[in-house]
């Protein structure tokens, strides 16, 4: 009957990888177990990469005052090909309106027959446009 009675005996396995302390319970000292040798490569890893993330700031800088004229044109080719594909896209929505499409169609020919009517038909307005085009060319190239 005592036999039946005892509760089983449980054993404590640690594993030998662990890195908290262990406490010895015979002599009441705290002993540090060494960590493995895989733990040693991560904490290496760890501190390169830390080394790596600190730096990056300043190489950044770096990179940026050195190259700044070709990274401000590439952000703004960028900016400008998002910024045609929302317009295109703002565009092709208000196309699936109903009248809108006829409407600008309408508005196009509309402006397209006035700008034939004021500077194409006679002489007089022909040489006014070529006048303020070049007038507006010489202001973009510079030379005004």
């Amino acid at each position: 009957m005592e036999a039946e009675m005892q509760e089983p005996e449980i054993m404590e396995t640690k594993s030998p990888e662990a890195t908290m302390p262990e406490i010895n319970n015979q002599l009441g000292t705290i002993t540090k177990v060494q960590p493995s040798g895989s733990q040693d490569e991560w904490i290496k890893y760890g501190e390169k990469i830390s080394s790596i993330l600190g730096t990056l700031p300043e190489y950044a800088g770096n990179i940026f005052n050195q190259y700044k004229q070709p990274l401000i044109v590439f952000g703004l080719i960028v900016a400008s090909i998002v910024t045609l594909r929302v317009v295109l896209a703002v565009l092709d929505a208000l196309n699936d309106i109903p009248l809108v499409a006829p409407t600008f169609e309408l508005i196009g020919v509309g402006y397209s027959v006035w700008f034939v009517y004021r500077y194409l038909l006679k002489k007089d307005s022909r040489d006014e446009l070529t006048t303020e085009i070049s007038t507006i060319k010489n202001q973009v190239v510079g030379k005004e």
